[in-house]
């Protein structure tokens, strides 16, 4: 799953570590997430999509492949 969350964090000047402070979780999941290592649960993605002021969907998106360039 792709997502927008570093464009996001870097928009608003944000470290890793700030915005995992301010989300209740760590540097290192905020890293996962941004690197699409780790995808997050629904209640933390609704709380990312608070926090940035986004819907869940304009963060979050599935992968596009040739099936999804029509």
């Amino acid at each position: 799953m792709r997502n927008s969350v570093r464009k996001l964090r870097s928009s608003r000047g944000l470290s890793q570590g700030q915005l995992g402070t301010a989300l209740g979780v760590s540097r290192q999941t905020i890293n996962a997430i941004e690197t699409e290592r780790y995808t997050p649960s629904l209640p933390l993605a609704m709380s990312m999509a608070k926090f940035f002021e986004v819907s869940v969907e304009e963060m979050f998106h599935a992968h596009e492949g040739p099936a999804d360039d029509q």
